[in-house]
C-alpha cells in the first residue's frame, strides 16, 4: 500500500527504526562482561529491556514522575549489574551510556541524506536529551530538527510527544508523514492525525491485519524510493 503522496515533512522514530538497539545493547554487555556466553547476554539483555519498558510505563500510567532515558539506562545498568556480579564502577557507569551508542542500520545515513535534499526531515525519539545528540553522532544520523520526547516529559506513544514534531513541522498534520519500524509508535501518530509509513526492521513490532497506514515498506531504500520519485 502507498498512500504518502502530498507530504511536506518526514519524521522518523530512531530507536529500532534507525538503529539496531538490541544489538548495541548486547555489544556494552559483551564490553562489560567480557567472559559471558551468548545465552548469559540475551539474558541480562531481557533485563535491561524489561527495566526500561516497565518503567516507562509506570510513568505513562502516572505511577511514577517522567524519568529521562539517561536515568532509567543507568537503573537498568545498575540491575544488570546486579545480576552478572559486575561491580567495577567504571564498567557500570560506562554500561549505563551503552543506550548513546548503538549502531545503524545499513541503509539508515544514505537514507536520510536522500530524503533530506528533498523534505524537511526530523527525529523524534523517546532518547532524553543529552542521550539523543550523542547517539545521533554515533550513529552518523544527520537532520535537520532532532526531537526528544523529554521535552513533552512524556513518552510515546503519549500524544504530546507526537505534537512536538507537529509544531515543529509547522504544517497540516495530513502533510506530515511519522516514519517507524513499530506498529504501536505509528498507532499513536495516526491517533494525532499524522500520515504513516512502516518500514521492515529485524527488531520491529510488524503490523497486524487490523492495522492500517499509508505505506508499508520492506526497507528505508523502498520508502525513499517512493517519496523522491514524485
Amino acid at each position: 500500500m502507498d498512500g504518502i503522496h502530498g507530504i511536506e515533512v518526514v519524521v522518523f522514530d530512531v530507536l529500532g527504526t534507525l538503529v539496531d538497539e538490541p544489538e548495541g545493547l548486547r555489544a556494552a554487555l559483551r564490553d562489560a562482561l567480557p567472559t559471558a556466553d551468548d545465552a548469559s547476554v540475551d539474558a541480562l539483555l531481557t533485563v535491561w529491556q524489561r527495566h526500561v519498558e516497565r518503567e516507562q510505563r509506570r510513568i505513562a500510567q502516572g505511577h511514577r514522575a517522567y524519568a529521562t532515558t539517561e536515568t532509567i539506562d543507568a537503573e537498568a545498568a545498575a540491575r544488570v549489574a546486579d545480576h552478572a556480579g559486575l561491580s567495577d564502577p567504571a564498567a557500570i557507569a560506562r554500561l549505563a551510556t551503552a543506550g548513546q551508542r548503538l549502531p545503524p542500520w545499513g541503509d539508515s545515513a544514505a537514507g536520510l541524506d536522500t530524503l533530506a535534499r528533498h523534505f524537511p526531515v526530523l527525529g523524534l525519539s523517546n532518547a532524553g536529551r543529552t542521550a539523543l545528540p550523542r547517539l545521533n553522532a554515533h550513529a552518523g544520523l544527520r537532520w535537520h530538527q532532532a526531537l526528544s520526547a523529554e521535552a513533552a516529559q512524556a513518552y510515546k506513544p503519549a500524544p504530546e510527544v507526537y505534537r512536538l514534531a507537529l509544531d515543529a513541522a509547522g504544517c497540516p498534520p495530513e502533510r506530515v508523514l511519522m516514519v517507524a519500524a513499530h506498529a504501536w509508535d505509528l498507532s499513536g501518530a495516526q491517533a494525532t492525525g499524522m500520515r504513516t509509513a512502516y518500514v521492515r526492521r529485524p527488531v520491529g513490532d510488524p503490523p497486524t491485519g487490523s492495522d492500517v497506514f499509508d505505506g508499508q515498506f520492506g526497507g528505508l531504500d523502498e520508502l525513499v524510493t517512493a517519496l523522491t520519485a514524485r
